[in-house]
């Protein structure tokens, strides 16, 4: 159906009530508010990130382990492959809500990234099964050691895990944008319940975080790595159907028009460079003209204005800018600072899974006197707290907040990320006295030269620091969420999802480049370096010392730019 033809039936009341602007049902037609959308639908979608992110940790929580196990990899060749499918898995992103939002629309990049998904998986296992069978028939019964699997085998397996990272680029950014799309801010109860919507996807998440680690890690390590792959690949299957079964009740953007959303902002940009010679006061007398200098934040970014002169070139292709696609450009222009200063966040991010899991190898992990924790499973403790204090946020935080600020959410979006940005600074300044205290501990035990034995100090220790990174992923992930989403033009919403996974993904490349030159520099003249492997004498504490001024920098930067920060009229702040 013609936009123009929808523009003109959405003021027509459809039997199931009022429609919602903008939107249709799954035959074309103006949506209606009572039949569609909301949490009916909502609920659908959550249930669908619930078994990815169960497929995707059942995956990537013990990767490591079958790399150095079934596939005989060395450690350092694993925790190199696993670094660069994680990196990739969080930039793949990019491209599929490029495509979502160019080509395919959410609804079928779903569908077509699901169904990728889970012949991903469906490969894996059988590439999980066919290396538990050629190990078991290589088997050396003197050394009890398994031979490498065949490059063909290898080949294969990394063949299954990419088209994983591929299906979820395109899964990941295009359901969550997909499931806000599911509320109207025009409407005071929908703008209300989106806000709780960013809460309870990010819960969702968390169960589905927490199942994966806890059930299939057991399985992959005690019966079966063609069970502990299999079981995410059906978790999948079943997801679809449901995601499918739920279509009645979805409401379908609209698109704007048929112009690619990319080459419409990119033109704007381009125009602005045309004209860049031209002299403030045509720029007035055009903004005058076209009503631009009333238009919401048409101060800022004044530069852009030049988009709406015509130039010998944009009128001989026809692409003077209109006011609106200007304002596009402005706000996408706006994100970059945000997006930028962010990236201290993600850096610090990517500590959880690797050297807190490495300080709590060396520590006392006994619970009683016959069950040690696995270093690992501390990363619990972080799903645990969100798991707690999302409903808190959501149920208590909120309305007070919104009795105090009379804003929908509370607080705004970017005092959101700023508060978490200042816990999880806060947790790196617990992290590094922590860490102190351990090697304080090896020193008085005499244990500086005996890194195989473990520090007399509990592991419990650390959880601390993982509660505070559960608590500031509250604050900043989910304030992320919803502001990329919200803050983007309306045909780019899973290109602005992306961009939050973006900041984790690329915090993560950070990460390492990072410890690389740290340790270079620290490691000269014959010293251990700040990440020896022998961690009573490395210094994670001055790492983490360092990275909580970087957070704090990251944060005084974070906090100008928001103050000067326009939200796009009609947010949902």
């Amino acid at each position: 159906m013609a936009v123009s033809a929808v523009a003109e039936e959405v003021e027509t009341p459809l039997l199931g009530g009022a429609v919602v602007d903008g939107v249709v049902d799954y035959k074309g037609r103006p949506a209606s508010r009572s039949n569609s959308g909301g949490w009916r639908s909502a609920s659908f979608i959550i249930g669908v990130e619930v078994a990815e992110r169960f497929a995707y940790y059942g995956i990537s929580a013990n990767l490591i382990s079958y790399l150095t196990g079934p596939l005989g990899q060395s450690t350092a060749s694993a925790a190199e492959n696993v670094n660069v499918w994680s990196g990739t898995a969080s930039l793949l992103p990019l491209l599929g809500a490029f495509v979502a939002d160019s080509f395919l629309g959410r609804f079928r990049t779903i569908v077509i990234a699901s169904s990728l998904y889970i012949l991903g998986l469906g490969l894996l296992t059988v590439s999980a099964v066919l290396t538990s069978l050629s190990s078991s028939e290589s088997h050396n019964t003197e050394k009890g050691m398994l031979i490498s699997s065949s490059k063909v085998q290898v080949i294969f397996f990394y063949f299954s895990l990419y088209l994983v990272a591929i299906a979820q680029g395109g899964h990941k950014p295009c359901v969550q944008a997909f499931g806000a799309d599911q509320f109207d801010l025009q409407d005071p109860k929908e703008c209300k319940a989106k806000s709780s919507f960013f809460n309870w996807w990010y819960f969702g998440i968390c169960v589905g975080t927490l199942a994966a680690l806890l059930i299939l890690s057991y399985i992959q390590d005690y019966l079966s790595w063609g069970l502990g792959f299999g079981i995410p690949c059906i978790v999948m299957a079943f997801a679809l159907v449901i995601f499918l079964l739920g279509s009645m009740t979805y409401r379908f953007s609209i698109k704007r028009d048929e112009k690619n959303p990319f080459s419409r902002i990119a033109q704007v940009f381009i125009n602005a460079a045309r004209n860049w010679r031209t002299t403030p006061s045509a720029i007035a007398i055009e903004e005058e003209a076209r009503g631009s200098t009333t238009h919401h934040g048409s101060q800022q970014f004044k530069f852009l204005n030049k988009a709406l002169l015509a130039s010998d070139a944009s009128e001989e292709d026809g692409r003077v800018s209109s006011i609106s696609e200007v304002e596009e450009g402005k706000a996408v222009l706006r994100l970059v600072p945000i997006w930028t200063t962010c990236l201290g966040y993600g850096i610090v991010f990517a500590q959880a899974s690797t050297l807190f899991t490495k300080q709590g190898d060396t520590m006392d992990r006994s619970i009683r006197s016959n069950f040690e924790i696995p270093a690992a499973a501390l990363q619990s403790f972080i799903g645990f707290s969100i798991l707690i204090f999302i409903p808190i946020y959501d149920r208590i935080f909120v309305p007070i907040g919104r009795a105090i600020t009379g804003k929908p959410s509370g607080i705004t979006m970017l005092q959101r990320i700023g508060t978490g940005m200042f816990i999880s600074a806060i947790s790196m300044v617990i992290a590094a006295l922590v860490e102190r205290k351990r090697l304080e501990t090896a020193e008085e035990y005499g244990l500086v030269d005996k890194p195989e034995e473990t520090v007399p100090m509990s592991v419990l220790w650390l959880a601390p620091q993982y509660l505070l990174f559960g608590i500031a992923d509250v604050f900043t992930i989910v304030g992320l969420q919803e502001f990329f989403y919200d803050q983007v033009p309306n045909d780019l919403r899973s290109v602005g999802l992306a961009l939050y996974l973006s900041v984790v993904g690329i915090g993560s490349f950070l990460s390492s480049i990072l410890i690389s030159v740290i340790q270079k520099a620290s490691s000269e003249d014959g010293e251990d370096g700040w990440f020896s492997d022998n961690l009573n004498r490395a210094h994670l504490d001055y790492f983490y010392w360092l990275l909580a001024g970087l957070s704090a920098v990251a944060l005084v930067a974070f906090l100008y730019f928001a103050k000067s920060y326009i939200y796009n009229r009609g947010s949902n702040i």
